[in-house]
Formats: C-alpha cells, sequence, structure tokens
C-alpha cells in the first residue's frame, strides 16, 4: 500500500494542536489579541532559543527547522521593535547559549539579559504592548528544584517584568515551559496577560501567533491544579526522597486534594483556560441507567469564533472508603463556533467506569471494585470548581462491579489519608495503608503456563502462522533453548539490524530467528517525536502536557496518524510513547513528557495518540508502567503506594489505553512500587495487565533496568525474574545473539522454564505478526511518499556507514565539507567501551578571525564543540574526549557554519570501565 504523506498539513495539524493546548489564565484590558499593525516589544532571550520540547529521550529530535514565537509573530505579519530585537541579538552572541555537560545535565533555564531602564523606557515609547518570554526546559535524571532559575524566576527575570510592567501599557507574558512553574513574582507584577504556551515542538511559534494574533482564540484547558505554592502539593513533603517516596497522599493528588480539603490554596484550578469569547453550557436531557448520556448544547455567547471544553465531575457519596469531592469523568470539546452558534454534544458514562476499590475490606467487599450506596451527583461546566450540579443518580445498594485479587500492595508499614465526613465538612484522617496477605512464590507457581514440546524446525516460517497454515503454538515448538533466550533480549542502542539511529531491535535479533521468519522491529524514542540519533531529520511534535490541554481526543488522533506515517516512512515500528505517568508532583523532571494529574484524562490522550498510530499499521510503547513520578535516584527509588491508590490513579491512565486504546506495547519502570522492581513484578505484568484487563500485547523494561526478586538486592541485565514475571523484553543488549549463561543455568537449575520463555516468545511474536516489520520481512510493506517536505530534510535509503572501533580508529574525511545546519552521519561498533580522545583535522581558507565551529554528538548527546578560524587551507586539530558506552554507537558531526574541509576523525581508548554501569547514567529512555 502506498501512502502519501503531505509534511504542509502536518506541519498545520501540529501548529493547529498548539493553538488549542495554549492555556490562557488572564486577559485583561483587551491586552489580547494583537493587532497586526501595532508595533510589538518582546523581552526575554528565549525568543531567540525555543524550547521546543524538554531533554533526554523524550526531546532529541533532530530537526530542520524549529519555528519560535518571533519567528511566529514575524511570519503572522506582527510588527516587531527591530531595534530591541538587536539589543536582544548582539547580547546573544556576546553570551552563549549553555548546551550543559552530557546526559541528563542541561541547564534547566538560560542566562537572562539584564535590562537597563533606558531600554525599557524607549521601547514603551514606541510600542504600548509587550511580549515577555519565560522558558524553561524539563527533562530525564534530574527534578526541577524550587529554586531561582528552575521552578522559581530569577531575579534578573523578575527584574524584568518589573521593569516592562512600569512602563508599558499592556504586558503580555508567555510561559514557554515543560511543566507548571511558580507564579506568584509574575502574578506579583500584574501583567495583563499570562499564558501557559507549553513546548509545542517544531510549529510552536506558529500555533503560538496563531492565538496571540486572534487567527485562533485559546481554547486549551489546565490538565493541573496551580496551587499558590509548591509546598501546598499534598506530595510536596516526600518528593524528593532519595529511597522510598510514600504516597502518603493516596488518591487525593491534584485537584483531588484541593478541592477536598485546600480550596484557598489555589490559583488557578484544574480545567481552567479562557478564550476570546464566552460560553454558556446548558444540559438538554440525561438518559440511560447503567449506562448515562448527558446532552449538552454550548452556545457561543462572545463576539469572536472560538472551541469550548465541556468537563463533567462525579461527586461520590462518601461512603466507607471516604472519596474526593470531585472526580473527572466525562469530556468533551466543541468545534469552532462563530458568535450565537451552538453545537450538541454528547458525554456518556458507564457507572462502572466511576467504581472505586476497595483494598481494605472497608466497604464489606475487599480488593474488589465498587460502587457504593447513595447519592451520585453529576457537575457539568468549564473547570473543577466552576461545574454546577446537573444531575443525580441515587444507588440503594452497593454494587460489585468487578472481583479481582490483592495485587501490588505494600509489604511495609506507611500511612495514608482517607477522607471523612462530618456533617457538610469534608476533613481528612491518617490510616495504615493495608499490607499484602499475598504468596507471591504461591501465586506465581499457580500460573505457571504449560509447555510446548520441542520439535526442532519443522520449517515452519512466521509468516505461515499469520497467514492461517500453522498455530502459533506449533511454530514456537521448533524454537530452542537458546533461540527463546535470544528473543527475550533486545539489541541497541543504534543496532545495525533496523533503521539507524534509533533505541532498539526486538523480535529477529539472531541469524537463526531470522532464518525462521521471525523480523527484528524497530523501536525509536519518543513521545515528542522520533529521536535518530545518525541525524535523520525528524518530526518534533508538541510536548504531552501541551497535548493534554487540548482536551481534543479527535484532534490528537489525527496529529498521530501523520506521526505514524512518518514512522512507516522510517521504518520504525513502534514509538516510544506516550508516558503517561500522573503529574504528582510539579518538581518531577518528565513532567513535560507526561500529560496530567488527572488519570481519566491521561488514559484518553493516550488511547487517542494510539488510536492514530494503529490507523497506519504502527503503535506505540506506553509508559513507565507505572509510578514513575519522581527522577531523583529513579533507578533505586522504591515507591510506597497504597493499592487503591495504584489502581485508581496510576494504573487507571494505562487501564484506559489498553481497554480503550488497544494498547499492544507497555514499557516496565526503572524503579520499585512497593519493594519490588517493575521490570520483574509478577503482579504487574501478568495479573492486572493481563488477567485483569485483558492486555493482549508485549512489554519491555526500560533501558538497562534493575530486576529483583523480593528481598533481593536489584541488578541489571537480570533476565530471569524478568520472563517469569512476563516482562518480555529485556532492553537492551548490545548482542542478543551471544549465549548468555544466566539463562541457561537457570533453565538447567528449575529457577527458569522453557514454558515461562516459550510464553514471553508467544507474546513477542503475536505482536509481530501485525507489524509492518513483518511485511518489510516479506516484502510487503507499505510505501510512504512525503511531499512537500523541506530540501535537506528527506529520508536517505543510503544506509548509515558502521566502522569498528577497537581501542583505535582513524577514519578519512576527505571531500566532507561543513554546510551550516547540516550533519555528517556514521556509527561505531565499540570494542571496549570507555572514554576515548576524539581528534578532528580540518582545514579552511576563511580568515584568521573567522569562527567555524563543530560539534559532536554521540548517541544524540552533544559530547564538545571544536571551533576552527580560518588556517591558511593547512590542515588543524582540536581533540575531546568523550564517553562512549553502547556497542553500537551512532555519531553526528554538526556544521554551524559553512567554509571548513574536514581531512580526518581519529579515535583512541584512553581508560575504560565497566560499559553498563556507564550506560546506565550517559543513556537512558
Amino acid at each position: 500500500m502506498k501512502r502519501i504523506l503531505d509534511w504542509n498539513k502536518y506541519l498545520e495539524k501540529a501548529a493547529q494542536t498548539v493553538s488549542e493546548g495554549i492555556v490562557m489564565l488572564k486577559n485583561e484590558g483587551g491586552a489580547l489579541p494583537l493587532d497586526v499593525n501595532e508595533t510589538v516589544s518582546v523581552f526575554g532571550r528565549i525568543q531567540l532559543h525555543y524550547y521546543k520540547s524538554g531533554t533526554g529521550s523524550g526531546g532529541m529530535v533532530n530537526v530542520t527547522k524549529v519555528t519560535g514565537i518571533l519567528d511566529g509573530l514575524l511570519e503572522a505579519g506582527v510588527k516587531i521593535n527591530e531595534e530591541l530585537l538587536e539589543i536582544y541579538r548582539k547580547w546573544d552572541e556576546e553570551n552563549p547559549y549553555e548546551l550543559g555537560e552530557g546526559w541528563g545535565a542541561e541547564p534547566w533555564s538560560q542566562k537572562e539579559m539584564p535590562l537597563d531602564d533606558d531600554v525599557v523606557k524607549k521601547a514603551a515609547s514606541v510600542s504600548s504592548k509587550a511580549v515577555v518570554i519565560i522558558g524553561r526546559t524539563a527533562g530525564e535524571e534530574q527534578d526541577a528544584r524550587a529554586e531561582e532559575g528552575s521552578y522559581l524566576l530569577t531575579s534578573v527575570e523578575l527584574d524584568m517584568l518589573k521593569k516592562v510592567r512600569a512602563h508599558f501599557d499592556k504586558v503580555i507574558v508567555l510561559l514557554n515551559v515543560g511543566g507548571l512553574i511558580d507564579l506568584n513574582d509574575i502574578e506579583s507584577t500584574s501583567p495583563d496577560a499570562l499564558l501557559f504556551v507549553w513546548q509545542g515542538g517544531m510549529t510552536g511559534g506558529t500555533g503560538t501567533a496563531d492565538v496571540l494574533t486572534g487567527k485562533t482564540s485559546p481554547s486549551g484547558k489546565l490538565p493541573d491544579t496551580i496551587a499558590k505554592n509548591v509546598s501546598d502539593y499534598p506530595s510536596d513533603p516526600y518528593f524528593g526522597n532519595k529511597t522510598r517516596n510514600c504516597y502518603t497522599e493516596d488518591i487525593f493528588v491534584g485537584y483531588r486534594w484541593f478541592e477536598s480539603f485546600a480550596k484557598d490554596n489555589v490559583l488557578y484550578p484544574f480545567g481552567f483556560g479562557l478564550s476570546y469569547t464566552t460560553f454558556s453550557i446548558e444540559t438538554s436531557s440525561v438518559s440511560g441507567n447503567d449506562i448515562l448520556t448527558f446532552s449538552v448544547k454550548v452556545t457561543n455567547t462572545g463576539s469572536r469564533k472560538g472551541k469550548e471544553v465541556v468537563q463533567l465531575y462525579v461527586e461520590k457519596p462518601q461512603g466507607a472508603l471516604g472519596q474526593p469531592a470531585r472526580v473527572l469523568c466525562g469530556f468533551a470539546k466543541t468545534k469552532e463556533l462563530l458568535p450565537d452558534e451552538a453545537q450538541d454534544l454528547s458525554i456518556v458514562v458507564k457507572m462502572s467506569d466511576i467504581a472505586s476499590y476497595d483494598d481494605s475490606g472497608a466497604a464489606g467487599e475487599p480488593y474488589c471494585w465498587i460502587l457504593e450506596e447513595g447519592k451520585y451527583n453529576f457537575c457539568l461546566g468549564s473547570d473543577v470548581r466552576s461545574a454546577s450540579p446537573v444531575f443525580t443518580k441515587e444507588l440503594p445498594e452497593k454494587i460489585v462491579v468487578q472481583r479481582c485479587s490483592q495485587a501490588l500492595a505494600p509489604v511495609e508499614d506507611f500511612e495514608r489519608i482517607k477522607a471523612v465526613c462530618s456533617g457538610d465538612k469534608l476533613s481528612y484522617i491518617k490510616e495504615q495503608a493495608p499490607l499484602s496477605k499475598v504468596d507471591e512464590a504461591k501465586r506465581l507457581a499457580e500460573g505457571m503456563p504449560a509447555e510446548i514440546p520441542y520439535t526442532g524446525d519443522k520449517g515452519i516460517k512466521l509468516i505461515d502462522v499469520r497467514n492461517g497454515k500453522n498455530t502459533m503454538n506449533e511454530f514456537i515448538a521448533q524454537l530452542s533453548d537458546h533461540d527463546l533466550s535470544c528473543i527475550i533480549r533486545g539489541e541497541g542502542m543504534g543496532s545495525p539490524r533496523v533503521t539507524a539511529g534509533t533505541a532498539s531491535a526486538f523480535g529477529g535479533v539472531s541469524d537463526t530467528l531470522n532464518e525462521f521468519g521471525v523480523p527484528a522491529a524497530c523501536c525509536s524514542d519518543g513521545p515528542s517525536g522520533m529521536r535518530l540519533d545518525c541525524g535523520t531529520k525528524a518530526f518534533s511534535l508538541p510536548n504531552g502536557t501541551l497535548i493534554a490541554s487540548t482536551f481534543n481526543r479527535e484532534l490528537v488522533e489525527e496529529l498521530f496518524e501523520f506521526m505514524g506515517t512518518e514512522m512507516v516512512a522510517n521504518k520504525v515500528d513502534c514509538l516510544l510513547g506516550p508516558g503517561m505517568n500522573i503529574h504528582r508532583h510539579p518538581l518531577n523532571g518528565r513532567n513535560f513528557e507526561y500529560f496530567s494529574e488527572d488519570p481519566y484524562l491521561t488514559g484518553h490522550m493516550a488511547a487517542a495518540e494510539l488510536r492514530g498510530l494503529h490507523k497506519v499499521g504502527v503503535t506505540g510503547t506506553v509508559k513507565h508502567f507505572c509510578a514513575n513520578n519522581q527522577e531523583k535516584n529513579r533507578h533505586s527509588l522504591d515507591s510506597a503506594a497504597s493499592e487503591r491508590a495504584l489502581r485508581e490513579i496510576y494504573l487507571k491512565g494505562y487501564e484506559i489505553a489498553v481497554r480503550e486504546g488497544n494498547a499492544d506495547s507497555i514499557m516496565t519502570t526503572y524503579g520499585a512500587v512497593n519493594g519490588l522492581w517493575t521490570a520483574g513484578n509478577y503482579d504487574l505484568n501478568t495479573i492486572v495487565l493481563r488477567n485483569e484487563w485483558g492486555f493482549k500485547g508485549f512489554t519491555m523494561t526500560d533501558w538497562w533496568a534493575n530486576v529483583n526478586y523480593r528481598g533481593e538486592e536489584p541488578e541489571r541485565s537480570f533476565y530471569v525474574p524478568m520472563a517469569r514475571a512476563q516482562n518480555d523484553v529485556y532492553m537492551v543488549c548490545s548482542d542478543s545473539s551471544c549465549v548468555d549463561e544466566s539463562i541457561m543455568t537457570a533453565l538447567e537449575n528449575g529457577k527458569l522454564t522453557r514454558a515461562e520463555l516459550q510464553r514471553n516468545a508467544a507474546n513477542i511474536l503475536g505482536f509481530l505478526l501485525g507489524t509492518n516489520a513483518l511485511k518489510r520481512m516479506e516484502g510487503e510493506e507499505d510505501t510512504v511518499e512525503i511531499i512537500n517536505r523541506p530540501d535537506g530534510d528527506e529520508i536517505s535509503d543510503k544506509p548509515v556507514v558502521f566502522y569498528d572501533l577497537n581501542k583505535k580508529l582513524s577514519i578519512d574525511l576527505s571531500g566532507v565539507r561543513s554546510v551550516k545546519g547540516q550533519n555528517y552521519s556514521f556509527a561505531l561498533t565499540v570494542e571496549p567501551a570507555g572514554w576515548y580522545k576524539v581528534t578532528v583535522t580540518a582545514s579552511s581558507t576563511q580568515s584568521p578571525l573567522a569562527q567555524i565551529p563543530i560539534t559532536l554528538f554521540s548517541m544524540g548527546t552533544p559530547s564538545g564543540t571544536l571551533t576552527w578560524n580560518g588556517t591558511d587551507g593547512k590542515p588543524v586539530s582540536y581533540t575531546t574526549e568523550i564517553p562512549m558506552f553502547s556497542r553500537f554507537t551512532a555519531m553526528r558531526i554538526y556544521f554551524a557554519q559553512n567554509g571548513l574541509d574536514l581531512h580526518s576523525i581519529e579515535f583512541e581508548l584512553t581508560r575504560t570501565t565497566d560499559s553498563m554501569d556507564a550506560a546506565f547514567v550517559t543513556e537512558e529512555d
């Protein structure tokens, strides 16, 4: 099948997503929209360095062009104060942007230009409106901090706001951030307009300009509660603990806490967001019994076109379990309505979906999803605070929705919060979280699958199973112990078996498996677009928080159909995303990848992304399963949470993604949940995911993850408990086809069975049956023609050249010449891993004062910048030292200027270290 990917339509859909995800918190005195005929002064150095995404695996997308906010305004025809802009450009050249050093070490903000009062006065003399841009990045390996330059403004940023406020009639503040930042200092300067524009990917500036100029009315809604202070979030006393993070707030995350117990601590409630117009929301009717249908009429009552989000909340009876004041249970977004235009919407709620989990037996039904007797009040509106009651359903008696078994419960004591009601007043107490009563060894033994007798090679290929000629069991019966040991180990990063520069190959990772017709499928980092470390350009998408702020399932599905088509063109089968963890605390470094503090919104956004990908035969790997809510010490951190909190908050989004989005690939986390690392957690990967939810796909670990048995120290590359837990693939290994002694020994001594490995293989192979990877192997692959893509951004069919680096290597680069904005890429097979001295030799005929820098990227991470002046045509060498700890290492030389002729690049080992320990620090998914 041939597909067409129109790059212009892709750009338009992404820009539309940005404009619909921008959340306007304030707009007073007609500050917005801007009049394109008036001159606007733009302040803040980030106008020259738009944050398209956070950093790490969730943001490392190579792009040809990023349209920042300043670019978008200029392209929209807005008159910019050029004199002020030149001041910023000159200062920016003299104060270079700081990249940081190594993986996860990027600064969260850049030094801001100090403002002279006279500069601001002069700017105000030529323009009455000022746009001030504040920027923050985010990323892996580090959390934000309640410090200046991170969660808080710097003194220079605050001084900038104060001076601009003092001289301008209208001040518009834009927050180009991955997640929440403190608003107290910003609010103290009384801006006329305040907007979270988030991180919008490569078209972020276009979508932002559409909102600022009024082409599009803002319609984004907050996916998180904005509290007055970071200490107001109920998880704050526990967040950041290096060893054991107790989820004492239990189910009371975000608005569930604030609307129940701390309304006065809220600056802006969950679901809040302004528009350039106004709307009325009226409930026409409510019908149904077990399934309720709310018919809603939305009318644009203002003078400008716009969209509105209708949000439905349920107030449950407090009962024996205790409940939050309100819980989101439905939402819908209108089309763009003209003034006086109306639209009828339907929101459907299954009563079973609003059930609560009894993890203690307090309601008389331990380990069950139940609806307690009493009144269920449904409230409709445009945010959690303003929603008003529209319907009440009373249950005369308790209903058991689903009987489960205790799973994932704590094994050590800690306290949790429980809501209690005294008259009309809701308050809380603390109680001990119920502990596990499960005999895990017995549970594992009872779940042991039956072994498929070994037959040896019968000539059955995997395609025969897909075509119905043979059964999956008949195919698996052919696989030897060694074959089974290979298939549970993914190969990467940058495996030459799949698309260059991607995160892994899995499935057909040995020649024997290939001979059986098992393809090597390809994973590429997401969720903000494909990370292709070899330098191939890809599309950079808006971040997860922005996507959630759209509250628009249909739009997100359309965007990810484009994303999926681009994946097909690049022979990528799994995008490692969407990220689905809960915004438990605003300082979590990876919140930008994730959606929301609310699991219902999280699950439905993820399901929409998956539906879009599935339309073109690719998929997303939902991650990180589960409770990855802190970056600090994430490999060793134990998240202590009650079974109820896990099921209602931290697992619920994944359940929705499985049931509503047909998720077929899941990634576990680095850390532990209640003492057991998720990569080897049978309750998580088998009892809940497969037995209760009916998941039919395959699961993978995070890259170089720890695995353990209960009570034992975690280890990396510990395949046996992983396989037994039915976490199917270990990501990643440098050579997945070699004999692994730990697996073979476990098979010999009975600590692992062939039956368990066969079960893993069935999950992996069952997934591969429906992939483009199998089609490619069989010559049936879909093709994609990309039209309207910018020159220099095309996908190359030329394979990336691999060189063998064994302690020392010299590569001839004669004929390679620097072209500004372009890359030269190649790959290395590294043995041994370690630190290497890298020497680049080049020449230039430009003047002695010319500055011609190149940046070396190793596995997508900037590893050093070397700068030449004119050399009178003579070769000059510069040296840096970089870590190279992945066996397959993609290298990229980025050229910032023209005019440099490369001669050679040389590598020489300086010191070795344990490759996996180093990879643990420098390269992670």
